[in-house]
């Protein structure tokens, strides 16, 4: 990782240095190209003042043209037809008509001409600039690229000398950079899950706070996972080993009488059935775990369903000494219906559990602005305040022999909680010991679907 970092901010730079170059240099050409139209048209005018009113061009010319004058300009005179009168470096004579020269066109209809082109005469990459002269003949000037290139010859050395020193220092920065980047996610790795405090640039302390609350986060799954796992081995191993215990009496033939037989099979039935509703819930939590199992969403009536729980847990309420009762309006909510029943299933069948000799169990279903908020209130043993953020984790019991001695399983609220993370639902918990217990479930209602319960 730390190589590809390296890798990208240097070649990063280096198509920064090259495009830089690249800019200037053509900048460079365009400040020397208008510095040589410039000259050009200054050794134009002087020209054209020394053939004013002269009769020998090539004597008016001399000052320029002469040992004395510029020998890298060439100085050309045209007449109206494109006939060459005159030129500095080669016989006027052995020059073809020069009428369809671009400059040279360009000047007759706009007084004057700039081109840059291969000449024809010289085989010579060259910038010509044109004038046309009061008379109506064309004084060209023309000057070789070559000598323009020169320029940007000698500057070619310092320039690539320039690039290498930046590209030397690119590759320095570039390397405490991505040790920068890379070191204190290092750290990190090396800490072990420690959150002291690790040296980084400003910038990166969002990712680093990210990558160390992730870290921390795996760490306690894998917590809670060895947790799980540990518990889920000790409830299973109680109601085996009264299986294995009794099973074994049984089969010794240690038990005689034939109520006590009845007996022993009644407690293997019983701690049968504890064994499998423990398996059917850690199964459930497992299927709740898995992000990629998607449950179908439809739209859910949920005061039909808490009449539909309510009905089913009348007889284990009776038993209990429990009045458990059911209220409220219809309203519509989008979830998996068996997902509702569990939760219904679990808060009532909890409320009833826990509660006292002729308690009462309360399920209310109200719409309130947007929302449609379950409530299940019961009179029960309450829960103590130190007690109630946990109770929603797997295996964990306020009183455990109580929860026993009842049949729980510890897992009912730890699915009611996943169940309705899914279902984008909240939870909120009010408990006093002695005096009851009231939990709310807050769904997003669909408001389409709306509708009272008739009076």
């Amino acid at each position: 990782m730390k190589r590809k970092i390296y890798n990208r901010l240097f070649a990063t730079a280096t198509l920064a240095i090259v495009v830089t170059l690249l800019l200037t240099v053509a900048v460079c050409y365009n400040l020397l190209k208008k510095q040589v139209l410039e000259d050009s048209r200054h050794y134009a005018q002087m020209a054209a003042g020394l053939l004013e009113g002269a009769e020998d061009i090539e004597k008016s010319l001399a000052p320029l043209t002469g040992e004395n004058g510029a020998q890298d300009i060439r100085i050309t005179v045209i007449d109206h037809e494109g006939e060459v009168l005159y030129d500095s470096w080669v016989q006027a004579d052995s020059l073809p008509n020069h009428k369809s020269r671009p400059e040279v066109q360009e000047t007759f209809i706009k007084g004057s001409g700039f081109e840059i082109r291969r000449s024809a005469t010289l085989d010579e990459n060259t910038y010509y600039y044109a004038m046309r002269l009061k008379d109506g003949t064309v004084l060209r000037v023309a000057r070789e690229a070559d000598s323009i290139y020169k320029v940007m010859e000698y500057a070619v050395p310092y320039l690539l000398l320039i690039v290498a020193g930046l590209l030397v220092v690119c590759g320095i920065v570039s390397y405490y950079l991505a040790e920068g980047i890379i070191r204190p996610i290092r750290q990190i790795a090396e800490s072990g899950g420690e959150t002291g405090e690790i040296s980084s640039y400003e910038e990166m302390k969002p990712f680093i706070e990210a990558i160390r609350k992730q870290q921390n986060d795996v760490l306690e799954n894998a917590r809670l996972r060895q947790e799980f796992t540990a518990n889920v081995s000790h409830e299973l191993k109680t109601p085996l080993t009264a299986i294995s215990g009794y099973a074994e009496l049984v089969e010794n033939g240690m038990v005689a009488e034939e109520g006590e037989v009845r007996r022993f099979c009644g407690e293997i039935h019983k701690n049968a059935g504890r064994l499998l509703v423990l398996i059917n819930d850690v199964i459930r939590l497992s299927e709740l775990d898995d992000s990629e199992n998607q449950e179908a969403m439809e739209p859910v009536n949920l005061f039909e369903c808490a009449k539909n729980c309510v009905d089913m847990l009348q007889l284990n309420a009776e038993k209990h000494g429990v009045t458990l009762m059911v209220d409220g309006v219809n309203v519509v909510i989008s979830a998996n219906r068996q997902m509702v029943d569990e939760v219904l299933y679990n808060l009532c069948d909890n409320a009833i559990r826990y509660n006292k000799e002729k308690g009462s169990v309360s399920v209310i279903v109200e719409d309130r602005l947007n929302m449609a908020v379950l409530t299940v209130k019961d009179t029960g043993i309450g829960i103590p305040r130190e007690h109630q953020e946990r109770i929603f984790e797997r295996f964990y019991r306020v009183d455990k022999s109580r929860s026993k001695s009842t049949g729980g399983t510890g897992l009912g609220l730890a699915i009611v909680k996943h169940i309705l993370l899914k279902l984008n639902a909240e939870i909120e918990l009010k408990s006093e010991p002695g005096e009851g217990t009231e939990i709310t479930v807050t769904f997003p209602a669909i408001r389409e679907a709306r509708f009272r319960q008739p009076s």
